[in-house]
């Protein structure tokens, strides 16, 4: 990997983590084109992630103090119930996670963020401005991130549209599916981290550390960017240009998977 390549990983990482179009499945996409070894780009996507925990302590300053201020407070028990069915994905369904992030699902797995979407746009229940974050919303959001670690599937995407469909507020929902990200990106991080010590990941340390580090920069600048917009600007439209993408897409992958093979040889 060259410093563009790490530049670009960088900044597709930042894009799309917080756009519902799956950041795992376009990094997935990407290490195919540039021929990166499969271990290799599973710690590459697990650092690039912690780029993009950066840019969420900036934007979410505010809510990450109030928390902190007061650690044992009814959102920390909502994001802790958030996080307990990836968790439990992680461990049941680590190692076959893993094998997905070769790409032989990543059109299907397109295709099932785009649908996910769709169920987003065409869910007509008006939500109560009003209406706050319990722990059956948490867990139902939760449940959307825990489907979200198969490469393809938008973990931004899952959660916000569980939650929509819980009947909590646009804005509400995108806020919390951040907050939702910290604790599952931390998890990933330590759990690589515990890797590299015990030389599993040594093949990340082929790709460079410098790489590595303008990667990083750059996901957390882009993803900075982003979330500013998803909070100001992301709304109905927003989400169906998302999903005629990543359909577009996964329809592509497919083709390329079982016709054209330019990139899944």
């Amino acid at each position: 990997m060259n410093f563009i390549e790490a530049l670009l990983l960088g900044l597709i990482q930042g894009v799309t983590e917080f756009l519902p179009v799956s950041s795992s499945g376009h990094l997935t996409l990407l290490g195919r084109v540039f021929a990166i070894d499969e271990a290799a780009m599973l710690s590459l996507a697990t650092l690039l992630h912690v780029g993009t925990l950066i840019s969420v302590f900036v934007v979410m300053r505010r809510e990450i103090g109030a928390i902190l201020r007061d650690i044992f407070a009814k959102k920390t028990w909502l994001l802790l119930v958030a996080t307990v069915p990836a968790v439990l994905a992680a461990l049941l369904l680590g190692d076959w996670i893993d094998r997905l992030f070769g790409g032989g699902m990543l059109g299907y797995s397109f295709l099932a963020t785009a649908v996910i979407l769709c169920i987003s746009l065409l869910w007509r229940r008006k939500s109560d401005p009003d209406s706050e974050i319990g722990y059956p919303e948490a867990l139902i959001g939760g449940i959307g991130q825990a489907v979200a670690i198969i490469p393809g599937v938008s973990r931004s995407g899952t959660t916000i549209t569980a939650l929509l469909l819980s009947g909590i507020q646009r804005e509400k929902a995108i806020r919390f599916s951040f907050l939702m990200a910290i604790p599952v990106i931390l998890g990933g991080f330590l759990l690589d981290l515990f890797k590299l010590i015990k030389g599993g990941g040594a093949a990340l340390l082929d790709l460079g550390i410098g790489n590595v580090v303008v990667g990083v920069l750059a996901a957390a600048i882009s993803g900075y960017l982003v979330m500013e917009f998803m909070l100001r600007k992301l709304n109905r439209r927003g989400f169906l240009y998302c999903a005629i993408y990543v359909a577009i897409l996964g329809a592509l992958v497919l083709i390329d998977q079982n016709l054209t093979h330019f990139v899944f040889a």
